[in-house]
């Protein structure tokens, strides 16, 4: 369980606060807007309304006490620096900001920020992958190389055995699960024979995966 500062209740702050919540998380959440604090109490361990660019109510809530600092300020990038800025010179352990342009990242990381969240770059991102192919369900980028793929059986693959397939030795990929109805089998083996129910979870460098289901 962390301890998170989180700042800036618009939509993307609600839902990583709610799902910060799920998770078992301790959430401070701070926003000058009264309605959006008091909509976000059943998801929090405490709420106050305040102006994040005052350093002196910054430095009431004790920042270095937190294990990651969210800033999720939309619509005000002013402020939204001066905050990554002041969070960092009070002792945020771990400063994480929103930005929706790269030329606003780059200002953030220059002034405090460890790391950068452009939810509308990387849902494009997601979004042209998954749609752009009938065999791709779900996608999570790793590094600039490496991603973890949710792709469905191609048809000539029915019936036939993980290992007779192959597609580590061919492909260098590894299929790390195999999900039906719903349920991940992480226990696959060589021996796992695949249907046309089935989803696989593969990991791979992306030209690889691309070249093996023909994306």
């Amino acid at each position: 369980m962390k301890s998170i500062l989180l700042i800036g209740l618009n939509h993307l702050g609600f839902y990583i606060a709610k799902q910060l919540h799920e998770l078992g998380h301790q959430i401070m959440a701070i926003d000058k807007n009264e309605a959006r604090v008091n909509g976000i109490l059943p998801f929090v361990t405490d709420a106050q309304i305040g102006d994040s660019t005052n350093e002196a109510f910054l430095r009431s809530l004790g920042i270095n006490n937190y294990d990651v600092c969210i800033v999720t300020i939309g619509g005000d990038f002013q402020s939204s620096l001066e905050t990554t800025s002041l969070l960092k010179e009070l002792g945020g352990r771990f400063v994480v900001s929103r930005a929706d342009r790269e030329v606003q990242a780059k200002f953030l990381l220059r002034n405090g920020a460890d790391e950068v969240l452009n939810p509308e770059k990387q849902i494009a991102e997601w979004a042209a992958i998954r749609y752009a192919s009938n065999h791709i369900l779900d996608y999570i980028k790793l590094n600039h190389d490496y991603a973890i793929f949710e792709v469905s059986v191609p048809g000539n693959w029915v019936g036939k055995t993980i290992g007779q397939i192959d597609i580590r030795k061919k492909y260098g990929i590894n299929i790390m699960a195999v999900k039906e109805n719903g349920e991940m089998n992480l226990s696959v083996t060589h021996e796992t024979v695949l249907d046309g129910s089935n989803t696989l979870l593969v990991l791979g460098k992306h030209r690889q995966i691309q070249k093996c289901f023909r994306i």
